[in-house]
């Protein structure tokens, strides 16, 4: 099933690598996030409300100083002890000033009980002006004390009086806040994210075993033979999503078993068909040979037609019989009935094989390559005879006369490879994946002009595959190219032989 792509905006700030792609991933994200907002959320609103709060209550100590303190810088450039600034009851910091007719006559600010002035430039003076005397608190910054939070009322000579708190309490209260809330969220967030990624992994557990059991069905082996299907999912909870799941796979498993089960019981029930029926029609091959063989060798006149007949017989019955021992084999093979096993000189058999394909087809060019050790194998000498001669065979018969085949023989690391090759014209490229099926023909029409019975490379891999061994081929016109691998004698195997029966 395809995942659906992250939201826009979501691809447009993250980059796709950064991105979370499993489902764990995606669901400890998520919480994460939304915790962070949430945080956000909760953060900011304490924020703003105990920053209302604050300023609240400087505008509610403004109101109850009234304009005593600005009041008192009415008073002339030198008081004496008698006209003195009114400080008392004044907070520290107590900011005042007043305007007349726009301008700011004084302007001071308590400290230590006492009225110290306050040197304004011209943005401040403006700032001053522009306040509305309308019994609200408002924020200004003067550039000599900073932020203040002030109330201008009209005074009793139509001036207007400017009283004033710092905000500098009010800022590092809310910055302090601030501080805290992002330690203790950020510290929830980690925690969060540490216990929810081990929660949603607890949780996942069922969907992984489903996950596993899938894999595990992925990695078998279905073409052929029997296969021991995995054991059933455990969580088939209905009420759950992972267990709908589960019980769906177990459901395909089961149809999946029941499917191959089928399949491997057709299978063996046709080989041992064709095993049957090929030992059964060993008896009247050869009997219909003998008669052919006997009649032939008829002491007395035979009509052309019928000499001709009975040779024709004889030929069949030979191709058939042979037929029928490469059916036998293949099926015993397929059966996994055991081999001869005992240590082979293959260097003496590829020698043998080279030098009777050289009398069946001079008209070819045989060259040989052999290391200067025998290569020894172990195996069933027979079979492995009949590999390197199928092979030979097979080159023989489908090249030209006067091609080259050079068979090559090395040993290497453990390993004995075996190569047969030819410059002929090549092998077609479709039929390259099939041509270690059986009765395979690159004529549709299987004429028996056109190569032999079909079963000469059938046999050869099926023999190698029971050696423990693997073969291959690459072909292009003008080099074409078998390739068997087997694995290399060892002195410590000293098995007795197991001989098959014919």
């Amino acid at each position: 099933m395809r995942r659906p792509p992250p939201p826009r905006a979501l691809r447009a700030v993250l980059p796709r690598t950064l991105l979370p792609r499993t489902l764990r991933a995606r669901l400890t994200a998520g919480l994460v996030v939304l915790l962070a907002v949430a945080s956000l959320a909760v953060g900011l609103t304490t924020v703003l409300a105990l920053e209302g709060f604050l300023v609240r209550r400087l505008d509610q100590q403004l109101v109850a100083a009234g304009g005593r303190f600005p009041a008192s810088l009415e008073h002339g450039e030198r008081p004496d002890a008698d006209n003195r600034p009114d400080t008392r009851g004044q907070s520290a910091y107590t900011f005042g000033a007043r305007l007349k007719g726009g301008e700011t006559t004084r302007a001071a600010v308590v400290r230590d009980n006492t009225d110290a002035p306050v040197p304004l430039t011209d943005a401040d003076r403006r700032a001053l002006a522009g306040l509305p005397a309308d019994g609200r608190g408002h924020d200004v910054r003067l550039s000599a004390i900073g932020g203040y939070r002030v109330l201008a009322v009209p005074g009793d000579d139509g001036d207007v009086l400017v009283t004033g708190l710092p905000l500098r309490p009010v800022e590092e209260t809310v910055h302090r806040v601030v501080l805290v809330e992002a330690v203790v969220f950020g510290s929830a967030l980690a925690v969060t994210g540490v216990v929810g990624a081990l929660w949603v992994r607890l949780s996942l557990r069922p969907l992984r075993r489903v996950t596993a059991t899938a894999a595990g069905v992925a990695r078998l082996p279905l073409a052929s033979g029997e296969v021991a299907m995995p054991a059933p999912v455990p969580d088939t909870d209905p009420r759950t999503e992972v267990g709908q799941v589960g019980a769906a796979l177990n459901r395909m498993l089961g149809h999946v078993g029941d499917a191959l089960a089928s399949r491997h019981a057709g299978e063996e029930r046709l080989r041992q068909f064709a095993a049957d029926a090929s030992h059964e029609l060993r008896t009247p091959v050869a009997t219909v040979r003998g008669h052919a063989e006997l009649a032939l060798r008829h002491p007395g006149p035979v009509p052309g037609q019928v000499r001709h007949a009975l040779e024709r017989i004889q030929s069949e019955s030979e191709r058939m019989s042979a037929l029928v021992d490469d059916l036998l084999l293949l099926a015993r093979l397929d059966a996994g009935r055991p081999l001869a096993r005992g240590p082979v000189d293959l260097t003496r058999l590829v020698l043998d094989a080279t030098g009777d394909a050289r009398a069946a087809g001079p008209e070819h060019r045989w060259t040989l390559e052999l290391p200067e050790e025998p290569v020894t194998v172990t195996g069933d000498e027979h079979r492995l005879q009949q590999v390197v001669a199928n092979l030979l065979a097979n080159a023989r018969a489908h090249t030209p006369p006067g091609t080259e085949v050079a068979v090559g023989l090395v040993a290497l690391d453990g390993q004995v490879g075996l190569t047969v090759a030819d410059d002929g014209p090549g092998i077609p490229e479709a039929l390259l994946p099939e041509v270690f099926e059986r009765f395979a023909r690159a004529d549709p029409s299987r004429s028996r002009a056109a190569g032999g019975s079909g079963l000469g490379l059938s046999i050869v891999r099926a023999v190698v595959a029971a050696h423990g061994g693997t073969i291959g081929v690459t072909s292009r016109p003008g080099r074409t190219v078998f390739r068997v691998t087997l694995p290399e004698a060892r002195e410590a195997e000293a098995e007795p032989p197991i001989v098959t029966q014919a």
